[in-house]
């Protein structure tokens, strides 16, 4: 099957991308020209957190749900190999990447107690008291300013639920998941928006 239009589909993300960090950028650290100056670290998180949610949320909904029950394409954990469009966590892991990589300093990722690759494991104490916050409490993140060396950073921890039943599917079923009883509106892991402080 041929991928359809995924060219387009990573195009619009990082330009999406691309633009939000600019924007938090100059909201966070102002400029000479800008009225921007003095949003707090907190608001430019929740903004960015709410386009992170409707990219993902497009994807899953208008790309890949769609272009599987049309039989057009499928998603698959090895897209690059089998001609697929990722799945709607790798997007959003891809999405962060290339944010990362423009050099904003704004990164995100998606992280999990239960995590299939360790790597989307919490990497600090602050992260995984953030998940069990957030599974117990999904209505409110978890905000807190942690450090690193001798930089200083603001980091938000929103919750990551179960919206569809492919989510679901595929965390309960894959050979590596550490929890296999997942529902539909499950916190499944967290969204994790680290905004550096200056």
């Amino acid at each position: 099957m041929k991928a359809f239009g995924s060219g387009k589909v990573w195009r619009v993300t990082l330009c999406t991308c691309l633009i939000m960090a600019g924007w938090a950028t100059i909201a966070l650290g102002g400029s000479k020209d800008t009225p921007l100056k003095g949003i707090s670290p907190e608001k430019v998180a929740d903004y960015v957190h709410s386009i992170i949610e409707a990219d993902r949320t497009v994807y899953t909904t208008h790309v890949v749900n769609r272009m599987k029950e049309k039989g057009i394409v499928q998603t698959d954990e090895h897209w690059e190999q089998q001609n697929a469009l990722p799945l709607p966590a790798q997007f959003l892991q891809r999405a962060g990447r290339l944010v990362a990589e423009r050099g904003s300093g704004i990164r995100y990722r998606l992280i999990s107690l239960w995590p299939i690759y360790r790597r989307n494991a919490p990497a600090t104490e602050f992260e995984r008291e953030g998940l069990e916050a957030v599974t117990a409490n999904p209505d409110m993140p978890h905000r807190g300013v942690v450090r690193s060396g001798k930089k200083e950073y603001f980091q938000t921890i929103y919750p990551d639920r179960a919206v569809t039943k492919a989510c679901v599917d595929c965390h309960n079923t894959h050979p590596l998941s550490p929890k296999r009883d997942f529902a539909l509106d499950n916190v499944m892991g967290g969204i994790v928006i680290t905004i550096p402080l200056e």
